[in-house]
């Protein structure tokens, strides 16, 4: 899991790749729970995707970009688009069903 602090460097990302952002804080609970989870999904179903950490305590400004005003909140891009957005409370399995779905569309 890449952690990503530059807005161009997380638009480059989005524009070039699939990615998974995370967004979250080291003071957040549930982020901490969830990162290590959402992390092992990732690299075992969807290596070809790849998953930034931002942290919204040492990163604000991207986090306002991106509408994040609560955490945690994940995005999901593909060539640029947003296809998921998940915020606070969300099932890691439900979570996984819908990136399964997009995935499965989107190499079709």
């Amino acid at each position: 899991m890449q952690t990503l602090v530059k807005t161009d460097q997380i638009e480059h990302l989005k524009a070039t790749q699939p990615v998974l952002l995370l967004f979250g804080s080291p003071q957040c609970g549930v982020c901490q729970a969830v990162k290590p989870k959402l992390e092992r999904l990732m690299r075992q179903k969807y290596p070809e995707i790849a998953l930034v950490y931002i942290d919204c305590i040492e990163s604000p400004d991207i986090c306002a970009q991106h509408s994040v005003f609560s955490l945690p909140v994940v995005h999901l891009y593909i060539e640029g688009q947003l296809f998921l957005e998940r915020g606070r409370s969300f099932s890691l399995l439900e979570l996984g069903d819908e990136i399964e779905r997009i995935y499965r569309l989107w190499t079709a």
